[in-house]
């Protein structure tokens, strides 16, 4: 993956909402693009990903975050939701999964 966005009917509380939650620096692109600058110190080999089954089609990205519990409260007071409690995945990571106002579901994995 290279590129991603984030879809919603008022860009401008996503932006305060992406700014406040992960620190995102974000600022005016073309064609009413909101660009997200992207982080220091990423997967050296990329973002991997997976297909999973589902019974609607969607696209999730994943944030890694110190403290999910906290990022699932600071959601909630943004305006935002919880989706998944925080829970291991046998082998792997703690993940969680949350929405943000607009309904876009997030997941976090704790870092």
């Amino acid at each position: 993956m290279v590129f991603f966005e984030i879809r919603g009917k008022d860009p401008q509380r996503l932006q305060e909402f992406y700014e406040a939650i992960f620190g995102w620096k974000i600022e005016e692109g073309p064609f009413g693009f909101r660009l997200i600058e992207p982080g220091i110190g990423g997967p050296e080999a990329g973002v991997g990903g997976a297909l999973a089954p589902s019974d609607t089609p969607r696209i999730v990205i994943y944030v890694q975050v110190f403290d999910l519990v906290e990022t699932l409260r600071q959601a909630e007071a943004l305006g935002g939701s919880v989706v998944v409690q925080p829970a291991d995945v046998p082998g792997g990571p703690t993940i969680a999964q949350m929405a943000d106002p607009e309904g876009n579901i997030i997941g976090l994995v704790k870092q």
